[in-house]
């Protein structure tokens, strides 16, 4: 093999293989429990270019490889304490997908709280006529209080989209950001008390699972909003759908789930929920983009030694044991 080889587990953008086929020879796998790859074959890959999940028993099937691209911002399917391990690079594609992501949270905040979806649905059905007008929203975006549960790239382009609404905003993190114009909570449980919206955008770890449960819904209260287009896990699904029923908490706009695609029948059914198929980041130019970016990591990486986006838990100088 003459070129240096580049395994492809599973599907991914074409425009990730447009960019690759010419420099690399591109060896395509299924997904699958153990990749079908023969012994030779594997010791001849040196990168990967995977859209999901890369479990540690694959890195494992790869002496050779050095990098390992991956499509997307959140890289929780990766296995880079076994990555770092092994000294294997792996990238993501931050950046390019930050403003799709916050335009979509403020749509989705937009949806929730002024019922733009239902009062569309309403006209569509025939019921706009003489003398009759779809009911007034029960909420609006003025004068809310805004909590930001996560304030990294993501979050600091939707604070500022915020900011034009003449909203207040909060926010959450680990430790305060010490440049940030916001006022800072250090629990959740605070933040939560203090504003009327909560908007999630922290990524898939230990720390953040079902964190947002129903003390925090309890917190937001009645005329609550809770926005999630950070990942499913962080949501007590359960707890959500029996306060939206209950009244508990005034609505829900969602990007993502707990079991995707799986989305629960009680959320499905919850009048004062607007449902999105994890689209924050799918549009054409964002994805092309986001797909340029991973071929641009395996080209830096094979001809100047660097990778351009790496994650910062694996190095960016391979030093495989």
């Amino acid at each position: 093999m003459s070129r240096i080889a580049i395994l492809v587990p599973g599907k991914i953008h074409e425009r990730v293989l447009e960019r690759l086929k010419d420099r690399f020879e591109i060896i395509a796998v299924a997904r699958e429990e153990k990749l079908a790859l023969d012994g030779e074959t594997a010791r001849l890959i040196r990168g990967v270019a995977v859209s999901g999940a890369f479990p540690g028993r694959w890195m494992d099937q790869l002496p050779g490889v050095e990098v390992i691209a991956s499509f997307g911002v959140g890289y929780d399917g990766m296995d880079v304490k076994r990555a770092a391990e092994k000294g294997i690079v792996v990238t993501n594609t931050p950046d390019v997908l930050n403003d799709e992501v916050a335009d979509t949270a403020i749509g989705l905040l937009l949806n929730t709280i002024r019922e733009l979806p239902r009062a569309e649905a309403w006209l569509r059905a025939g019921n706009w006529k003489s003398g009759t007008a779809y009911p007034l929203s029960r909420f609006s975006l003025k004068g809310r209080h805004v909590g930001l549960y996560g304030l990294g790239r993501i979050g600091l382009e939707i604070a500022r989209r915020l900011e034009p609404f003449k909203v207040k905003i909060s926010y959450h993190t680990r430790s305060r950001h010490a440049d940030a114009p916001y006022d800072y909570y250090p629990t959740l449980k605070g933040l939560a008390e203090a504003v009327d919206t909560l908007i999630a955008i922290v990524p898939k770890t230990p720390q953040t699972h079902k964190t947002i449960d129903g003390d925090i819904l309890a917190a937001l209260g009645p005329n609550g909003i809770l926005i999630n287009v950070g990942r499913g896990w962080t949501v007590d699904e359960e707890a959500l759908s029996a306060a939206l029923a209950s009244g508990a908490l005034g609505g829900a706009g969602l990007d993502v789930f707990y079991d995707e695609p799986t989305v629960p029948a009680t959320l499905m059914e919850a009048a004062n929920a607007v449902l999105l198929p994890h689209v924050a980041s799918a549009s054409e130019p964002t994805r092309n983009a986001m797909a340029h970016l991973v071929a641009d990591n395996l080209i830096a990486w094979f001809e100047r030694g660097a990778a351009l986006t790496p994650v910062p838990e694996t190095p960016q100088k391979a030093e495989r044991n």
